[in-house]
């Protein structure tokens, strides 16, 4: 599907975005093993999440959809039921990598497989783990999809991460729920916390101190109300587009703020962004609250270290917003862009070249310089549904229309983007 996006003259009015992705997929596999009936409210409408709920009910729990509320009824850690085929993960590399964690304590079989990008995908990182505590895991050469997980009796660890990563965090903490005794977690550098905070709401015995994350295995998970704020990932967008598109003004709802994702607003605040946080309140132990945000002169800067793995999935669109910025944009320690859904770093610097925008990609990030102005192109979202949503947004700066291949990548995270960007771009 293509899709054109003519130049914006303003950003305006009050939205309200989907699900938050990362917290939806953690809720479906945590209420399938919890005890009850468990409803989630704002459930992500992306076909990733989506694909999550598919796997759930191949093994034997019962889900009722009803809009973006999702009810799922738990059966316990033991409930699950072997599937009657393979587990089709999709594009979502968050489904195969966390779920595996639950699938190598169960007493049968699984298979999981995923889309062609997907199987591009590197899953070494929770084969390791995983088989310290006792599963054994086939994979492709290379540690590829498609998975066969034999489940075990899983016995605890202590797991230093090699790099910071959610999902594989996510994965450990899930398995050591089957662990007898006291499974612990290490981070080199903290990453999002949504695991933690969701398994501390459904009852687990759960302690972190710092970046050690300590879980006690066997516990009596329970379902209950979940509420799922809107995504900041995807408030990415709209955010950069409103800071950069003169004489804007945007309200965006019900935002998850949570501090480990929120790295977002400190960097675009430091690089001088008009954005104020209002009406913040907890729910199910997530910050939520509504961002103002009007356009601004923005400096650019350096993202690395501990930045970096704290935006890793919006540097694509950051990626925008340093061209066009005064001092232009820095990305180093970015290395896991280069396995994404796509090799990002490539992606984004073949689509701004298309656009005439000077940058350079480096083994690790890229390098691009500020004061630049967005040329009309023929652009490519490459099957990334991030590249295809980053490269909208540069669209309504450039000079004329562009047209951007593949845009029906972004359904994949978020189905609504389009439509809601033509309700808030004049």
């Amino acid at each position: 599907m293509q899709e054109r996006i003519s130049p914006a003259t303003r950003i305006s009015g009050e939205i309200c975005l989907p699900g938050d992705k990362s917290i939806s997929h953690r809720y479906a596999m945590l209420a399938a093993i919890a005890e009850g009936e468990s409803r989630i409210h704002n459930y992500s409408t992306g076909a990733d999440c989506h694909s999550t709920l598919g796997c759930v009910r191949s093994l034997g729990i019962a889900v009722h959809e009803q809009g973006s509320d999702v009810t799922i009824c738990g059966q316990g850690l033991d409930g699950l039921k072997p599937p009657a085929g393979v587990l089709d993960a999709g594009n979502s590399g968050s489904t195969m990598r966390m779920l595996s964690g639950i699938l190598a304590a169960q007493p049968f079989t699984s298979r999981m497989v995923g889309d062609e990008s997907l199987s591009r995908r590197p899953m070494g990182r929770i084969i390791k783990p995983l088989s310290e505590m006792g599963a054994s895991i086939s994979a492709r050469e290379g540690g590829f999809p498609p998975l066969e997980i034999r489940g075990a009796k899983l016995r605890p660890i202590d797991y230093t991460l090699p790099v910071a990563s959610a999902q594989v965090k996510s994965c450990v903490l899930f398995a050591a729920l089957y662990a007898g005794g006291t499974t612990v977690v290490r981070e080199p550098v903290r990453s999002r916390d949504h695991t933690e905070i969701a398994l501390r709401e459904l009852g687990a015995g759960i302690r972190v101190e710092r970046r050690v994350i300590t879980v006690e295995g066997r516990p009596r998970l329970t379902g209950r109300e979940l509420f799922v704020p809107s995504d900041i990932s995807s408030a990415a967008f709209f955010l950069v587009a409103a800071l950069l598109v003169p004489g804007s003004e945007l309200v965006l709802r019900g935002v998850g703020l949570n501090p480990t994702r929120s790295t977002l607003l400190d960097v675009l605040a430091s690089m001088g962004a008009s954005i104020r946080i209002l009406d913040v309140e907890e729910r199910n132990g997530e910050l939520v609250g509504k961002i103002l945000v009007k356009s601004s002169d923005m400096r650019g800067g350096v993202i690395e270290k501990e930045t970096t793995a704290g935006l890793i999935d919006e540097i694509p669109v950051l990626a925008i917003l340093g061209a066009a910025s005064r001092e232009g944009l820095l990305v180093r320690d970015a290395g896991e862009l280069r396995v994404k859904e796509t090799d990002r770093i490539a992606t984004v610097t073949e689509n701004l070249k298309r656009m005439g925008i000077r940058c350079e990609g480096t083994p690790d990030g890229m390098r691009i310089p500020g004061r630049q102005r967005f040329r009309a192109a023929g652009l490519d979202s490459f099957g990334d549904h991030r590249i295809a949503m980053a490269f909208s947004i540069a669209a309504l700066l450039a000079d004329g229309v562009c047209e951007i291949r593949g845009a029906d990548a972004a359904s994949v995270s978020f189905p609504e983007f389009f439509g809601i960007l033509r309700q808030v771009a004049a």
